[in-house]
């Protein structure tokens, strides 16, 4: 180490004298020209032989300050040449040509402790240092389980994507319900270097059922415990992040950390802000044995390969089931347990800066973490509530946390420079077709996202599912779910019906949703409520025919017309919308007629109903107005649409031609 620090010294001397010569130059330049206090002129017509100012003397003064400024300008390209030299004897080439990532850590040891304003760091280093290869894969593990934790890792996942550099694997320790929401995000969502694997986290509950734990985060707030046994054996370091993580930097300088990690530590953790285990915050509060405040274990650096060698599971089974026999149960989940080993074994841990987890939980020191927002590496939202924590700067870090959480993940689909992707099928095909399209093609656009695969994140919200016993579930998409009692009647599973269910709009942007048939009536009659875009696109809804479903007790069937687009409920295996109508336009009107060429009854329900509220103007409807260029699109996939369903249809086909033409 002090080798190297030697060696940055002379670089550092190098650079200041390389910056310095040229001011040395011109400073001897200017006093060369003068003498005997005066100045003396070196234009041209001065310098001339005959002139008459011109002697011996000053002739031989000329020449040597020729001279000496050729060996100056020698000079300055000998130190260019050692300068260069220097930077190919760093760090950066210790091993080999690779070319690498670079990152300034603020601060390991002194240093950090100077910055962070927190003791931090193991150990003193200088300067600038390499840290991670260009192309070098960062390994990530997450216990990820239930609805609510697949929306918050997305969150997270989103804020890592947004900095990184670097080839990513994320581990993911998810129940079935996770997984098979986080399987259909990733496999749409198809961000280049980015690899995901599932371990079950059903299979893992046997591994710490045993442990009683009043932690919200319940039975998963314990698996960090078992990532030794559960991951490969062959990876030999992780990053464990809880989903409630937001990062602000790219994960590479943390993953570079590892490089620092001396002896026997194999824990990278950061200091527990709050005062918990100092066991001073209330009467009789009698907090796990910990080494001074603990460490808070929502960041965690894993050398999982010595961690294996030390038997850490026995380490950590045994420090359990020891303390458990006084505590009788865990209050922070995993972390108690973690904490309970490092007080018997301190070399474990390498103690990590505090910017590399500023916990956001109530009473905490986080705010010695960090002096302006360029400090902010890793924000830990750990206090059950969440973004209405108190915090001098909360409102800074909720606008952080909220534009990850609305962030298109469409714009993190891209490619790393220089770091080839794994073979993707998906992705191989999709640039295959896309490579057949025209550019020049003035509907190019509508014509490439045909082949688009939007990224599906299923199940946002919370619900409460228990399939139905005779297969009736019925799911009205992105609008609601609704009873089975028509289902059943119209024998919908052994017939093709698709079953209306009748549209309305207000136009105030608050509305008390009417809960019965009678009270919508009422609110269609003192103009409260209208059907649906009756006065701007009347010929969309007309054929529901909405004076026969105001008496009507019963389902009524109703007939195909011209630019016909309800909303429907239909069986699963009924036709897709087609893709070429992406944005505003045809997409339903299209749907209809698949449905209808497909030989469907369309069945209007004579109690259900749906209400559409006021919205600000879609981008789409925006361009259909105003850009004659996307009308002429439109019409141009209408008449191909049409043409493909007469191909398709034969001459049943012909009526919907027809009808267009008269309409």
């Amino acid at each position: 180490m002090l080798g190297v620090c030697r060696g940055r010294r002379k670089f550092l001397a190098a650079s200041l004298t390389l910056l310095c010569i040229p001011a040395i130059t011109w400073l001897y330049l200017f006093a060369g020209s003068f003498e005997d206090g005066k100045p003396v002129s070196l234009s041209p017509l001065e310098a001339q032989p005959h002139s008459p100012r011109y002697t011996a003397s000053s002739q031989r003064e000329r020449e040597s300050l020729e001279v000496r400024v050729r060996e100056v300008e020698e000079e300055n390209r000998a130190l260019r040449r050692q300068l260069s030299l220097a930077q190919g004897r760093s760090p950066s080439h210790r091993r080999g040509n690779h070319s690498k990532t670079y990152s300034m850590e603020e601060g390991t040891g002194d240093s950090e402790n100077l910055h962070a304003g927190i003791v931090a760091g193991n150990s003193s280093e200088c300067g600038q240092q390499p840290v991670v290869e260009k192309c070098e894969t960062i390994h990530v593990a997450i216990v990820c389980a239930g609805y609510n934790a697949s929306r918050d890792v997305v969150t997270l996942v989103k804020s890592v994507l947004f900095h990184r550099r670097n080839p990513l694997h994320f581990h993911l320790i998810a129940d079935s319900i996770a997984e098979q929401i986080l399987a259909t995000l990733f496999q749409t969502w198809m961000v280049p270097a980015v690899r995901v694997d599932f371990y079950n986290a059903d299979e893992l509950k046997s591994e710490v059922s045993w442990i009683p734990n009043k932690h919200y985060s319940g039975i998963y707030g314990l698996m960090k415990l078992v990532l030794t046994k559960t991951l490969p054996a062959n990876l030999e370091r992780v990053i464990v992040l809880d989903t409630d993580i937001t990062f602000a930097t790219d994960i590479a300088e943390l993953w570079a950390v590892f490089h620092k990690f001396k002896g026997q530590q194999v824990l990278g953790l950061v200091e527990n802000q709050s005062d918990w285990y100092l066991g001073n915050l209330w009467k009789n509060h009698r907090p796990w044995p910990a080494l001074g405040r603990g460490y808070n274990t929502g960041v965690i650096l894993l050398l999982l390969d010595k961690l294996r060698k030390m038997k850490w599971e026995q380490m950590w089974r045994l420090t359990a089931e020891r303390e458990l026999m006084g505590m009788l149960s865990t209050s922070l989940a995993d972390q108690d347990i973690f904490n309970a080993v490092i007080k018997q074994n301190p070399f474990l841990v390498y103690q990590l800066p505090c910017f590399w987890n500023v916990q956001l939980s109530d009473h905490t020191r986080s705010e010695q973490c960090y002096r302006d927002v360029s400090d902010l590496k890793v924000i830990h939202w750990n206090s059950p509530k969440k973004l209405r924590v108190k915090n001098k700067h909360v409102e800074f870090f909720r606008n952080l946390y909220l534009t990850f959480l609305e962030y298109d993940g469409n714009l993190l689909r891209r490619e790393l420079f220089g770091c080839p992707s794994e073979a993707d099928v998906n992705s191989e095909n999709l640039q295959k077709q896309l490579s057949e399209l025209d550019e020049d093609d003035l509907c190019y656009e509508f014509r490439r996202e045909r082949f688009t695969v939007h990224r599906t994140h299923l199940y946002f919200l919370h619900y409460e599912y228990e399939p139905a016993s005779d297969n009736t579930d019925v799911t009205l998409v992105a609008q609601l779910s609704m009873d089975r009692k028509s289902v059943i009647q119209l024998d919908l599973a052994n017939t093709k019906k698709a079953m209306i269910v009748p549209a309305f709009e207000t136009l105030r942007y608050r509305l008390s949703f009417p809960k019965s048939k009678a009270e919508l009536l009422s609110m269609l009659d003192m103009g409260t409520l209208f059907t649906f875009r009756y006065h701007v696109w009347t010929k969309g809804h007309a054929p529901t025919n909405f004076a026969k479903w105001r008496t009507a007790t019963t389902p009524y069937r109703v007939e195909w017309e011209a630019d016909f687009e309800p909303y429907v409920v239909v069986r699963r295996d009924c036709p897709e919308y087609d893709r070429r109508f992406v944005g505003f336009g045809w997409n339903k009107v299209a749907h209809i007629m698949e449905l209808d060429a497909q030989e469907y009854e369309f069945i209007v329900l004579p109690n259900a109903y749906m209400i559409h509220m006021p919205h600000a103007p879609s981008f789409d409807i925006t361009k259909f107005r105003s850009n004659k260029q996307y009308r002429i699109c439109l019409k141009t996939l209408k008449e191909e649409f049409q043409q493909d369903m007469s191909r398709r249809y034969g001459f049943a086909a012909l009526k919907y031609l027809t009808a267009e033409n008269n309409s």
